[in-house]
């Protein structure tokens, strides 16, 4: 009997591999095809999940949702104003003399790297650093070529995105209005059992993680920015929010981040690049350690191997966005899983007397 079990389970899991994989391909031709209004659903619920702590909290100061909806978008619509006046002229600037300067700065790191190779032969040492710096400066001049062709591809990018962030303000404001008589009605559908676990647990995994990344993203940025002024870093404020962005995506993110600066700066500082390296390196040391376990805890209780495999998934699927939003996919599985379990666990009912309820019966 139990041999025909394991045989039973071994099939099972023999089978779910394809039905998996099959899924996956579907998932994704499916993203494929309606991706652009999947992308501005999705952003625009994010953003929804997002505004939705400032709204409750307005709603205890005895206002309508309704008004409390519309000040908290207008206060964020001020906020990206107030940023697009003074942050973003900087960054543009800022992205505009970082993309004159770059040809020259690969010319001089390559000058640099002809030195350290012609050294390293001198010790006979097998390496090759010259072509190696040959090969990445190409691919980045390849890049730049593509994108100085795609100027006017560009600009019409820049209108459609501006088209899609109204699009998205008005999508959040209507989903913060009606968008809880939505979601009951589709977890409505489902089972109770499998319903009331799944809504707690989107709602905790994905307010939590954004909130988290956000300000684990901000603090990076925050923080960085003086550090690298002091260091006389240029395009310092370009970098910080670099790493700032790249904290976004989960578990990688600042790391990548920390990465591609560090290879930036070393193009045209060596020694500069080495302070750059610790400074940011010691920041993500203090936002993963302390700031980190106090913001996250440990809310998704994924093993770090299948938040990699979460990730490479939501890449493959979705790109980017599926990047930014496996994390919260899976935890929001697993939890709701768990609950399931718990639910459906049978209770056990002990039959022994207790010593007191022997001394009553005598």
């Amino acid at each position: 009997m139990r041999r025909s079990n394991n045989l039973q389970r071994l099939f099972l899991l023999g089978l779910s591999g394809p039905i998996v994989a099959l899924n996956v391909w579907i998932l994704s031709q499916v993203f494929r095809y309606f991706e652009h209004s999947i992308t501005l659903l999705v952003v625009a619920a994010i953003l929804a999940f997002l505004l939705n702590y400032p709204v409750q909290i307005l709603e205890r100061t005895q206002i309508s949702r309704s008004q409390a909806v519309i000040a908290v978008l207008l206060l964020a619509l001020a906020l990206l104003v107030v940023l697009g006046v003074t942050l973003v002229p900087i960054l543009v600037e800022q992205a505009a003399q970082f993309v004159d300067k770059l040809p020259a700065s690969l010319a001089d790191s390559q000058r640099h790297v002809a030195s350290l190779d012609i050294w390293a032969k001198a010790h006979r040492l097998p390496l090759d650093l010259q072509g190696f710096s040959t090969r990445i400066n190409n691919q980045i001049e390849n890049q730049l070529q593509a994108l100085a062709s795609q100027a006017l591809g560009l600009a019409i990018i820049t209108v459609s995105g501006l088209f899609d962030l109204v699009l998205v303000v008005v999508l959040a404001f209507y989903m913060l209005l009606y968008g809880d008589r939505m979601w009951q009605g589709l977890v409505n559908l489902l089972p109770a059992s499998i319903g009331l676990p799944l809504s707690a647990s989107l709602r905790l995994n994905f307010q939590n993680f954004f909130i988290s990344q956000l300000l684990l993203g901000f603090f990076m940025f925050s923080t960085l920015i003086p550090i690298f002024i002091g260091l006389r870093v240029p395009f310092a404020l370009l970098f910080a929010l670099l790493i700032g962005v790249a904290e976004l995506i989960p578990f990688i993110g600042a790391t990548l981040g920390i990465g591609v600066v560090i290879l930036l700066v070393m193009f045209q500082d060596f020694w500069l690049s080495l302070q750059v390296a610790f400074a940011a390196i010691l920041m993500q040391q203090i936002k993963d350690n302390v700031l980190a376990p106090r913001l996250m805890g440990n809310f998704t209780g994924l093993n770090p191997i299948w938040i990699f495999i979460a990730i490479l998934m939501g890449a493959q699927i979705a790109g980017l966005l599926g990047v930014l939003v496996a994390v919260p996919i899976a935890g929001t599985i697993k939890s709701t899983i768990d609950a399931i379990r718990e639910i459906n666990r049978p209770k056990v009912v002990t039959t022994e007397i207790l010593p007191e309820e022997k001394q009553v019966h005598r």
